[in-house]
């Protein structure tokens, strides 16, 4: 086994319990070195509560949660000592300086003297906050923080780095700016990233495999390709359609295509869901009928089309059916 297919995190039957409410239940994961992965779902999902026991922080009702072979629950300092944890709401003493926190951090983690700030200057230019450095943090945006963040997770110098909805309330160019700097974690570096979100097209522009999560279960894990092939098996299309005339006649006919289940519209656009693909014969139908195609484009390649697919197929009632339209920069699934 090579070092960079080795598994870093190994998750086997974990499970959370409150109660007789399941956060997080039977979850089976893994993820190799080097590795960019994205734990999917909407708030109450179980993500955070799975993030707490790969820190420690919790202890599992049942099953285990390796991080380069330490148990998390036995071993959390062992644990902690090579993971580094960025939260959403990420904490610093807003009177100091962001290098005065960074130095703060470094002594926390024995480092003094020119080594430290030496540690910090690399950081900062890595994160591109050298300019911002001696500010209080109590003036930086969310973006600004969420680099310093990174910045203060990599004092360490830490194997595997957890995220814990790194893009939330981060707006598109400092989006951009922090999905480049998480490649290069992994690309550069070779550390081994877990972010947990519900932004789903900032994180479908960074990660290597996804993990979708849904009232405590995984119900899917892979990259987008195996994701949408298996929707495909699963006899899963949703086909866009817009024609001139859109008549009654035309709705009448569709209905009648063999493997049409279900039609909706949106506007002057069909949406087609059928078990097989109807590209190619639709499209000969329709010329045969003297309609003209002005739309045809099957759905699944998009990740926030993939989980709502996986969303319905775990018997989920889908309450952001509404929002599909919306723009896709800072869109989020509500609880």
């Amino acid at each position: 086994m090579t070092e960079k297919s080795r598994n870093v995190i190994e998750i086997a039957h974990l499970t959370k319990q409150y109660g007789e409410k399941i956060a997080v239940n039977d979850l089976n994961l893994c993820i190799k070195r080097g590795e960019v992965f994205g734990l999917l779902g909407p708030n109450g999902a179980g993500k955070t509560t799975t993030i707490l026991m790969l820190l420690g922080l919790t202890e599992p009702t049942a099953g285990s949660a390796l991080i380069e072979g330490m148990d998390c629950t036995r071993n959390p300092l062992e644990v902690k000592s090579i993971t580094g944890y960025l939260p959403d709401n990420v904490g610093f003493y807003s009177d100091m300086t962001g290098r005065q926190n960074l130095r703060f951090t470094g002594r926390m983690n024995g480092l003094s003297g020119k080594a430290l700030e030496e540690r910090i200057d690399g950081l900062l230019r890595r994160v591109g906050m050298e300019q911002a450095a001696n500010r209080k943090a109590g003036t930086y945006s969310k973006g600004m923080r969420q680099r310093l963040g990174i910045a203060d997770v990599l004092m360490k110098d830490p194997e595997i780095i957890i995220m814990d909805e790194p893009t939330l309330g981060i707006d598109p160019e400092g989006m951009r700016e922090l999905l480049t700097l998480i490649r290069e974690l992994a690309q550069e570096d070779g550390r081994t990233i877990l972010i947990s979100s519900h932004q789903l097209h900032q994180i479908q522009q960074v990660c290597d495999r996804v993990g979708i999560f849904v009232s405590g279960q995984l119900i899917a894990s892979g990259t987008l390709s195996e994701l949408e092939e298996q929707i495909r098996k699963d006899g899963s299309y949703l086909l866009e359609l817009e024609v001139q005339p859109c008549d009654d006649r035309l709705l009448a006919m569709l209905r009648q295509q063999e493997g049409v289940r279900k039609i909706s519209k949106e506007g002057n656009t069909f949406l087609i869901d059928a078990k097989t693909d109807l590209r190619a014969s639709l499209t000969q139908f329709l010329g045969e009928y003297g309609y003209t195609v002005l739309h045809l484009h099957q759905r699944g390649g998009d990740l926030d089309e993939i989980y709502r697919r996986y969303f319905e197929k775990a018997g989920q009632s889908d309450e952001r059916d509404g929002m599909e339209k919306k723009k896709k920069y800072g869109w989020k699934y509500e609880k």
